[in-house]
């Protein structure tokens, strides 16, 4: 029998609300002995109440019961909905502890949870994304998976590879119809089928990192072209110093803004030339990094004079990297040549910032992210569908082994598959096989 668990629920400290619950077998008996109103409780009610502490001391408040399976781990649950207050709160929390309810371990209601059925593995892991998510694309990703996109995906593919499965069961076990090569072709055809799925969901998560961490953006460029101010002018925030003194920026700064729902982490490096002391040296270094480590560089250049040794520096350290040439100072007297593909802007009066937010996006987001597809950005998630191809390149490559290689193979598939949910247990696929394919056996 599972231990009747108990936690507090929403963020500690002030506030409207603040909710302890409880999951398990013993939760309404324990609620019962707290709650004034409790008797004759119906599930999926609120009822106010008072909340008796064992010092005579009440709190009004709301509770609510839900009876197993209809909850969110799929035992019974109570909570409680109190006033928010930490001491409150904590006071609650050990009135109940004190009944005989256990203080649950992290994440263990969302276990128990999975455990019950209630949700996937993969649910499971899109709630933390949804609570963790910093950028509206990295919401809208978790929240697909949260629904059961992927989770229904993923059977609708085991099913088919259940199917495939039985049929070779057939095959061995009826060696005397002369039907196994045509067999393998039919199987095979589906394995492919079955590739062109999985390699469609890797295909529209490979933003994957960019919706989850955001685009790494440096800014580089020699001493006082105006990174800073560039900085200060796309994050809409004084953030940087700005100053007509050289190598007043020494170390990298780093601040983000959000566009088209995708984070863009700017980092505005110190100048780069001849170091004047061992401090700005530190800095300089730190900026050739920089350069190394962003998905994207703005090469920076003062517009107002001719090109020196430094901006030749900056053009060859971004050569072999996706960069985009900037031309700043455009309200000043141009006297710097025309660049390849420059985008021409004035820091100072915000103008032209627009040009550079679009095509840093469009330089690491080359097609449209459609979020009416599945888009994954769970690294674990995106590991099993890459072990799952490798395995169907295995079984495309063995069409000349055996049925019982090929079925092995394809049990390997179904299995790196259900990790994703968490649903990879070699009984479910003999379950399944008995109940689809009744040979008279």
């Amino acid at each position: 029998m599972e231990k009747t668990i108990v936690a507090i629920s929403t963020p500690l400290g002030r506030g409207a609300i603040s909710i302890v619950r409880m999951s398990g077998q013993d939760s309404l008996q324990i609620a019962e002995k707290v709650f004034s109103n409790a008797k004759n409780i119906e599930p999926r009610y609120l009822k106010l109440g008072n909340f008796k502490f064992d010092d005579g001391s009440r709190e009004k408040c709301l509770m609510v019961y839900f009876k197993a399976p209809f909850s969110y781990t799929g035992e019974d649950m109570v909570e409680f909905q109190i006033h928010g207050g930490t001491h409150l709160t904590q006071k609650v929390l050990s009135t109940l502890l004190d009944k005989g309810a256990l203080l649950a371990g992290g994440g263990e209601f969302s276990r128990r949870a999975f455990e019950n059925g209630k949700i996937s593995l993969d649910e499971a892991e899109a709630i933390i994304g949804e609570i963790n998510a910093e950028s509206e694309s990295e919401l809208r990703a978790s929240l697909s998976v949260a629904d059961g996109k992927l989770k229904r995906k993923i059977i609708s593919l085991q099913e088919d590879l259940t199917e495939q499965i039985a049929q070779i069961e057939a095959t061995l076990d009826y060696p005397e119809e002369d039907f196994e090569k045509s067999a393998k072709e039919s199987i095979l055809n589906s394995i492919k089928n079955v590739q062109n799925e999985i390699e469609n969901f890797i295909a529209e998560s490979k933003n994957a990192r960019y919706l989850k961490e955001g685009i790494s953006v440096a800014i580089v460029g020699a001493t006082n072209v105006g990174k800073s101010s560039l900085l200060n002018a796309l994050i809409g925030e004084e953030k940087a110093i700005v100053t007509d003194i050289e190598g007043t920026t020494r170390d990298t700064i780093s601040e983000h803004i959000f566009y088209n729902g995708v984070k863009i982490n700017f980092i505005d490096t110190a100048g780069i030339r001849d170091a004047k002391d061992k401090v700005e040296q530190i800095g300089i270094e730190k900026s050739k990094k920089s350069v190394s480590q962003a998905d994207v560089v703005l090469c920076v250049f003062d517009g107002s004079r001719e090109m020196k040794e430094e901006d030749r520096q900056i053009l060859k350290l971004a050569e072999n990297v996706k960069h985009i040439i900037i031309v700043n100072k455009n309200d000043q007297k141009r006297v710097l040549k025309t660049l390849p593909n420059e985008i021409s802007i004035s820091a100072k009066d915000e103008k032209g910032l627009e040009k550079i937010k679009e095509k840093i996006f469009s330089l690491v987001i080359s097609d449209e992210i459609d979020f009416n597809k599945l888009v994954l950005i769970n690294e674990r998630q995106i590991e099993h569908l890459k072990e799952a191809q490798s395995i169907v390149k295995e079984i495309l490559n063995a069409q000349n082994e055996s049925m019982d290689i090929i079925a092995m193979l394809i049990k390997n598939l179904w299995n790196a598959l259900g990790k994703i949910t968490g649903q990879c247990e070699n009984e479910a696929i003999i379950d399944l096989i008995f109940s689809k394919f009744c040979l008279g056996k």
